[in-house]
């Protein structure tokens, strides 16, 4: 008899959820053993700091919140995360050939970043407020193919944004939050399609895009133009 399951339908920050009544982990009864234990266990207590030492800890707890716009309880544990894998060596198994590899590049990177807080506030990154973190992330974006300490600001920001967002989708509160019923082993999707759903998933009851753009149009508003815009997006 198999135990169990938690079930929490928590999402990061604990905001309304678009997808209501929906929990991943309603479905963990479909997925393998050896699948359920390793996305279970991302529920769990996050692991200790192995990798980052506590300056670095700091720089990077906010860089990664800053980074994911994670403010508010409950957290994803990103952090514990990127410090998993690069402790463990779990790379993407290749890093730019003008960046050292990942856990040295994330040493110096977060170096450089408290060095330019330092200098420009007087403070650590993680001591600066939110604005002034933002603005010192914004510079580093801004500079594109330039070079950051030594470093192409551009390969810097991809080192970042890449752990950061591969940490936060491989939670199962980041698949509430975006409606994703999690492995399709063994049980898999037959309903292939814009639009058409699987009897296990729940329809987006606010299907709006959480970040504003200039000159964007209501959605009630937006007609065939916001659908073709929807068709196009899905065909990438």
């Amino acid at each position: 008899m198999r135990a169990r399951l938690p079930r929490s339908g928590t999402t990061p920050g604990g905001h309304q959820p678009r997808f209501e009544g929906f929990d991943v982990l309603s479905q963990a009864d479909a997925w393998d053993p050896v699948t359920a234990g390793v996305v279970l266990r991302r529920v769990g207590p996050p692991p200790p700091i192995r990798y980052f030492s506590p300056t670095e800890e700091a720089t990077a707890r906010a860089l990664l919140d800053l980074i994911l716009d994670q403010h508010e309880e409950p957290r994803i544990p990103v952090l514990e995360m990127v410090d998993a894998r690069l402790a463990e060596l779990q790379t993407d198994g290749w890093h730019y050939a003008d960046l050292p590899p990942d856990p040295e590049a994330w040493s110096q990177t977060l170096a450089a970043l408290d060095q330019d807080a330092h200098h420009t506030h007087g403070r650590g990154f993680a001591e600066c407020d939110r604005d002034q973190q933002a603005g010192m992330l914004q510079a580093v974006l801004d500079l594109g193919s330039e070079i950051w300490h030594g470093m192409r600001a551009e390969r810097v920001w991809s080192l970042w944004y890449r752990y950061a967002c591969a940490a936060f989708y491989a939670h199962p509160w980041a698949w509430n939050e975006i409606g994703f019923p999690g492995p399709a082993y063994p049980r898999g999707y037959k309903n292939a399609g814009i639009n058409t759903l699987e009897p296990f998933e729940q329809p987006d009851q606010r299907p709006i895009d959480p970040v504003e753009h200039p000159g964007d149009q209501p959605l009630d508003q937006a007609g065939d133009h916001h659908n073709d815009h929807q068709d196009e997006e899905a065909g990438r």
